[in-house]
């Protein structure tokens, strides 16, 4: 709550101005609304209110004094739900703070989204997510594939308070999506629409308008509607805004592209104030808030986040043009090489403004070739996780999706032959020539 939204006298009395922010962030310059770039340099902060310091200082602390009483009390009705919109000032760390605040507004720019929360990791902001918004009995509805551990989240963690859910394949059509919907209605209670897009790691796209056009459509009556969420990891926030398609939730890890670096661990969520409440308050509840020294990592990250996305997105186009022809490779699920005229083309050219940096790679043969390559690469590392400076390759059926069923892997395109790539920073042709020594041992 800014100082015009309430009088001054309360304000001074209260103490619910929120001092650690400047009190008219500068969002335009002559008639010119600022990009994201520009503004992630100190949207949000106020070097006056920290000793001049230019940057953000990292403030670790567990708890916060509060200016009076009646200060204490107005804040704690805030956090507890007591009186809507959240706290009006710092309360304790398991709650907010300003290193947190600060990344959340940044962060929300992005998206252009109205509200944004940070957890301690992208599975700690889905959990929390799936906490606030379903109860035992409903249904969820989902697309396929998932990362491995939001499905053992939602079919086996959830599955033990009655949650059901039904999903459809990533590339679907909007008559399939609507009839899924339908079923999972009569089966129950609809209290989301989760989706991931690209898949992980198939990079299949999901048609986030033809889904929101279908809940739209079969909630027409009802007061609400389920929620549309989507983990939009894979390309955003540069090259995917999932809102302006009708997604009403955005959730990522910011381990990956945001933070960039492989060196911290963090999550996010961003969308409407009325999305994202319910979510506050289970975070204040159970605690999954990132720490102040994450956020202030990630405000460091966010400064250079166009740069590292734009010159990935660069050596990605050059490198899968040399996978693309190679004899020892079947195919390269990349969304800068989908055809014309097809669902999946027409997905990208209505939703994506770029093709991303993370493709998977079919190699000829199975889980022996894809060891081979992988244990040959030199440059390219050898690691889990993908949205670094540095080039990480994998083998998601044997890594990150070993928990999925064997039926269900095949049936989602997880074959042993898959390499999933992240292309990083590096020189372009120093990886290709990396690429190519290690496809010699395959």
């Amino acid at each position: 709550m800014t100082d015009s939204s309430i009088p001054e006298t309360e304000a001074d009395m209260s103490g619910a101005t929120p001092r650690r922010r400047p009190k008219t962030p500068v969002l335009e310059v002559g008639g010119r609304r600022l990009s994201p770039s520009t503004l992630m340099m100190g949207h949000a902060f106020d070097p006056m209110l920290s000793e001049g310091s230019l940057k953000p200082p990292i403030f670790l602390t567990s708890t916060f004094v509060f200016e009076n009483a009646a200060a204490g009390k107005r804040h704690f009705e805030g956090v507890t739900g007591k009186r809507p919109g959240g706290a009006e000032g710092l309360v304790y760390s398991r709650f907010n703070g300003p290193n947190q605040e600060i990344l959340e507004d940044r962060l929300g720019i992005w998206d252009d989204a109205e509200d944004a929360l940070v957890f301690s990791s992208g599975m700690s902001a889905i959990a929390t997510m799936l906490l606030a918004l379903v109860k035992p009995g409903d249904v969820i509805v989902h697309s396929a594939p998932l990362y491995a551990a939001t499905e053992t989240l939602i079919g086996r963690i959830l599955g033990r308070f009655g949650v059901t859910f039904l999903d459809f394949p990533a590339g679907a059509t909007e008559a399939e999506i609507e009839a899924l919907v339908d079923r999972a209605r009569a089966q129950g209670h609809v209290s989301l629409i989760y989706l991931e897009s690209p898949a992980n790691p198939t990079n299949a796209l999901v048609d986030v308008e033809a889904v929101a056009r279908v809940r739209d459509r079969l909630f027409a009556n009802d007061e609400d509607k389920p929620p549309i969420a989507i983990d939009n990891t894979f390309l955003g926030p540069l090259w995917q805004q999932p809102l302006k398609q009708g997604a009403d939730l955005i959730i990522y890890s910011l381990t990956k592209y945001a933070g960039g670096h492989s060196d911290l661990v963090a999550g996010g969520v961003t969308g409407s104030k009325k999305a994202i409440n319910p979510i506050r308050m289970m975070r204040n509840t159970i605690g999954t808030i990132t720490d102040p020294h994450s956020a202030w990592m990630l405000l460091r990250s966010l400064e250079t986040l166009e740069l590292r996305m734009s010159r990935a997105g660069e050596n990605a186009v050059r490198v899968c043009e040399f996978f693309r022809d190679h004899p020892k490779i079947e195919s390269v699920g990349y969304l800068g090489f989908l055809e014309p005229g097809t669902r999946q083309r027409d997905i990208y050219d209505r939703h994506c403004t770029g093709a991303g940096s993370t493709f998977s790679l079919y190699l000829n043969g199975g889980e022996r070739e894809s060891f081979a390559f992988l244990d040959a690469l030199k440059i390219a590392k050898l690691a889990v996780s993908l949205g670094g400076t540095e080039t990480l390759a994998s083998a998601p059926a044997a890594m990150t999706h070993l928990s999925v069923p064997d039926a269900r892997k095949q049936e989602l395109g997880i074959t042993d032959n898959l390499v999933r790539i992240s292309v990083g920073v590096e020189n372009a042709d120093d990886l290709i020539a990396d690429f190519e020594q290690a496809l010699k041992a395959v």
